[in-house]
């Protein structure tokens, strides 16, 4: 069956930390490695601060404030620790400008694990019109690779799991999304995945 939809991840798709300098700067403030900073920020299992975000159990402000806590700074340190965290990210401009050429004869989405803040953020960098449909778990209280996610997000377009595909860097999403039925492309960088692309469309 012809492809009618396209949906990308967007954090390690289209918006990469390409330079870890900010982050280990920031974990070595705090005598801290790499890993140790990403997993107060990311980590804590299924029911730890940045999971519970995810699914809009609590706000991304709240799960920043947690954070303060772990590193024991005032929660006014927040919005700093923020910016020096997330300050190796690039977003994938070129990847934006072809997901804007398959527009109209595609349907164009992202489906996202990501905190509250993410559309704010995607409008404060001016890329949310790339997308016709931007599906964030936060937002709709299922994370990937649940089902319930992609669902919601063939829903928004009206199409048939075999009418869409769906690019993610976590191998685990892409085997969720292709259980349902979607074609999925495992993202390891934006060459190679495009060429695949290419190829299903």
């Amino acid at each position: 069956m012809t492809i009618r939809a396209v949906f990308f991840d967007l954090g390690g798709v289209i918006v990469r930390t390409e330079y870890q300098a900010p982050r280990q700067r920031l974990a070595e403030q705090f005598g801290m490695d790499y890993e140790d900073i990403e997993k107060v920020v990311f980590g804590g299992g299924p029911n730890g601060s940045s999971a519970r975000a995810s699914v809009g159990e609590i706000s991304e402000e709240e799960h920043w404030q947690n954070v303060m806590k772990v590193l024991k700074l005032p929660a006014a340190e927040a919005e700093r620790v923020k910016r020096e965290f997330f300050g190796g990210d690039v977003i994938d401009r070129s990847l934006l400008e072809f997901l804007r050429s398959l527009k109209p004869e595609y349907k164009v989405g992202a489906i996202s694990n990501a905190w509250s803040g993410l559309r704010k953020f995607m409008e404060r960098e001016k890329f949310a019109d790339v997308f016709d449909a931007i599906i964030i778990s936060a937002e709709v209280g299922a994370a990937k690779p649940s089902e319930k996610i992609y669902r919601i997000a063939l829903e928004q377009f009206q199409v048939k799991p075999k009418e869409a595909v769906f690019v993610d860097d976590f191998i685990e999403n892409i085997e969720a999304c292709e259980k349902l039925g979607m074609r999925g492309i495992h993202f390891t960088d934006a060459e190679s995945a495009l060429k695949q692309l290419k190829t299903i469309l």
